[in-house]
């Protein structure tokens, strides 16, 4: 979707690469190891469909090994090829050490229109692309593990850990060649909401910090705020439903791919969603005005912008007549290098995606580990917290009837307070924590450095030099 005089998607992750180290204190020789593609395997693979052979064209791009195994997700799109795969592997580095998951980067991708095959057919191709992966140790537990992206999902993950387990019927962890798969094929409860709860708590840690939100000209909190989403996707969808069922934010703005739905007042997510799924699009749906343009209205008048689909949405052709102060970015590189700039000089904030869309990989990241040691998360503690908090509960009551002091626990904290965590719980918990520990180390470099001028590049540093160090460490 380049523009006349834009970069492509991944010149433009190599030019903020760039800014990032020209401020750094790295060798030549590691600054170029960091920024090179370690290697893509391309396959091409022929599936007996309808009568006929068709032939596919794939891509799994490893950016850095310098921790194993290497994440990133497998996407299935029309749009994929070489460039796109691996400048999306090179943000999987930089996510990954930002938030610090052991992990190098890694990504996929089938060039395919998945809505243009029948689901026994999509297996059929799934199944063949992973078996070629497989064979070449480009999805193992240890060395490379896949997750969903744009066009694929749980269903798809199920495939390829089926696969996995057909060809290594001996390797006991083989449920952890692949995360985001289904809670019965050894999925992890809260992955499917992950990301876009991530863009949650990445928000709600941004209005914990005065200064950053004076620097976006914002007060107050996430209450009222008018939040504009384009992509109503796994991402989107989760982020503008938490945003305003959780948080009292008010979605005034919905871009999809056949149009957008705009009202002041703020949509009822869950509702706009159902429509989607209904009818295709959003089209004719009574929670606002239907604009046939929908990109026009990334333009609108907001507090917040989510750009949670593609990247490069917003780019040299629009990037002067955004609105928004802030823009939080849910989706891998939707903010070109030339429009980066543009923003930057117009002062407005840009929350970058790097850090933005890690809720994905940090709950992956507990998937993974869950499906290592074997055990749910909560299994042993649950119920041990509940019986600790019950005999403090007891204790109370008891002073209380011996003393004649009359005391009465307020409704609902009891049940609260009793509950002990189970994996969903212990899930968020650990995806907050992750989120906020990584916004601080980013806005620490902000703030106490003059040579950086903005968050990507704040991510961009704390994100190298963690990469570098373990280069370093290495030996290298």
């Amino acid at each position: 979707m380049a523009f006349k005089g834009e970069p492509s998607f991944r010149q433009s992750v190599d030019l903020m690469f760039n800014r990032a180290v020209k401020v750094m204190d790295l060798s030549p020789g590691l600054e170029e190891k960091i920024r090179v593609c370690n290697s893509t395997y391309t396959v091409r693979f022929g599936v007996r469909l309808r009568g006929a052979i068709h032939t596919f064209t794939g891509y799994r791009s490893v950016h850095s090994e310098h921790m194993e195994p290497v994440k990133g997700g497998i996407r299935f799109a029309t749009s994929v090829n070489q460039d796109e795969v691996e400048a999306l592997a090179a943000l999987m580095t930089y996510k990954c050490a930002l938030v610090e998951t052991p992990f190098g980067g890694s990504k996929g991708g089938l060039c395919i229109d998945p809505r243009e095959w029948e689901e026994h057919e999509m297996e059929l191709i799934t199944r063949r692309f992973a078996y070629e992966l497989i064979k070449r140790d480009l999805i193992n537990p240890a060395q490379n593990v896949p997750a969903p992206d744009m066009g694929t999902g749980e269903r798809e993950m199920a495939w390829i850990v089926d696969q996995y387990k057909r060809m290594n019927t001996t390797d006991i962890n083989g449920a952890a060649c692949v995360t985001g798969k289904p809670l019965n094929a050894g999925g992890i409860a809260g992955r499917v909401e992950a990301t876009g709860r991530g863009v949650q708590y990445a928000l709600r840690e941004f209005f914990r910090h005065p200064k950053d939100m004076e620097a976006a000209g914002l007060s107050g909190t996430l209450d009222g705020k008018r939040v504009v989403v384009q992509g109503l996707g796994n991402v989107g969808y989760h982020a503008a439903l938490f945003l305003a069922t959780e948080d009292g934010a008010l979605i005034t703005g919905i871009i999809e791919r056949d149009g957008a739905l705009v009202n002041d007042k703020g949509m009822n997510v869950q509702a706009v969603r159902d429509w989607i799924t209904a009818n295709g699009g959003v089209k004719g749906c009574p929670e606002g005005t239907y604009v046939e343009y929908g990109t026009k209205v990334l333009e609108e008048p907001c507090d917040i912008l989510i750009p949670a689909a593609m990247e490069g949405v917003i780019n040299l052709s629009n990037a002067e007549n955004i609105k928004a102060p802030l823009i939080i970015e849910a989706a891998n590189g939707p903010v070109t290098a030339g429009a980066d700039e543009i923003l930057r000089n117009k002062g407005t904030l840009i929350i970058p995606d790097m850090y933005a869309n890690a809720g994905g990989v940090t709950v992956s990241y507990f998937e993974w580990v869950k499906n290592l040691s074997h055990i749910r998360f909560g299994r042993m503690q649950r119920r041990q917290e509940e019986s600790r908090h019950q005999l403090l509960i007891d204790e109370l009551e008891r002073l209380s009837s011996d003393k004649g002091l009359g005391w009465t626990l307020s409704p609902g904290f009891k049940d609260q307070y009793l509950r002990g965590a189970g994996e969903l719980e212990l899930v968020r918990s650990g995806l907050d924590d992750t989120m906020r520990a990584a916004y601080q180390s980013i806005s620490d470099v902000w703030h106490s450095r003059n040579d950086v001028t903005d968050m990507r590049m704040a991510a961009y540093i704390v994100a190298i030099d963690r990469v570098a160090k373990s280069y370093r460490s290495k030996g290298l």
